[in-house]
């Protein structure tokens, strides 16, 4: 018997698991988006969430304002920039200008869109930590904001003798995963349950290295009791005024990230 070949046919048996893969992961999502919070797991109140709404704008803005003037360093530091979820590392472009300005040298993290943890994009940052403290000849400073921040003291519990110190910026490495008004859309967009990354991580655990706690109490995204963290969960905490997104372009928390990098 003669069979004959049907290009259409042949597609679709290539097509199907990929097809299967994008159910099964809807799906999962779809499981995700149902399961409640824990009932003791709050986030910032609905004013200060619209508060970031109305925030959202002022990058822009910003980018068009004179600079700081922040006074130059005394003490220059390599920095690596870590963006928060669902960001691009441009939305602290402004922030990387005005550290350069005063004499830091300033890396991007090196994976466009933050996306969430995966394997292999977390290996890419533990490489890319590695290559910029060799190739400047000393460690650098992990400055996170948001989940970027999660990243910094995870990649200073792996690598601490390329990483100097750890600066997080509303981050929520303290108490409930679930205490803040972004989980939902994490597990829709990563796939995955914020209580359980696909890599391995105990966010409360201090990293060997210094650690500082930028947060605010008008910040609309993360409740601040976990941004703040408890004792023995970072070294100090420093309390800002500015919003959650405020974190990557203000100038109250670029200053106070200057000041940190001054400190040795």
């Amino acid at each position: 018997m003669v069979r004959l070949f049907h290009p259409a046919a042949a597609r679709a048996r290539t097509l199907a698991p990929a097809a299967g893969a994008l159910r099964a992961g809807a799906a999962r999502r779809l499981e995700l988006l149902r399961t409640p919070a824990p009932e003791e797991a709050r986030g910032p109140a609905l004013q200060l969430l619209l508060g970031e709404v109305r925030h959202l704008w002022e990058p822009v803005r910003r980018q068009f304002d004179p600079p700081l003037g922040l006074a130059p360093t005394r003490s220059p530091k390599v920095v690596i920039l870590l963006p928060g979820f669902a960001t691009h590392p441009l939305r602290m472009r402004y922030m990387a200008q005005q550290l350069e300005g005063a004499g830091h040298t300033v890396k991007r993290w090196g994976l466009g869109w933050n996306l969430g943890p995966t394997v292999e994009n977390f290996a890419q940052m533990e490489a890319r930590v590695r290559q910029v403290s060799a190739r400047y000849g000393q460690p650098v400073v992990l400055v996170g904001w948001s989940l970027g921040g999660i990243f910094a003291r995870e990649l200073a519990k792996r690598h601490p003798a390329d990483v100097a110190k750890v600066i997080t910026m509303g981050t929520p490495f303290s108490g409930s995963p679930y205490a803040n008004n972004a989980w939902r859309a994490y597990q829709l967009i990563t796939g995955h349950s914020v209580e359980r990354p696909p890599i391995e991580a105990a966010s409360a655990i201090k990293p060997p290295v210094e650690t500082v706690a930028l947060w605010s109490p008008r910040d609309g995204i993360v409740s601040p009791r976990c941004a703040r963290g408890l004792p023995g969960e970072r070294d100090r905490e420093v309390a800002l005024r500015c919003r959650h997104t405020g974190f990557a372009n203000s100038p109250e928390a670029i200053r106070a990230v200057a000041r940190e990098l001054e400190r040795d």
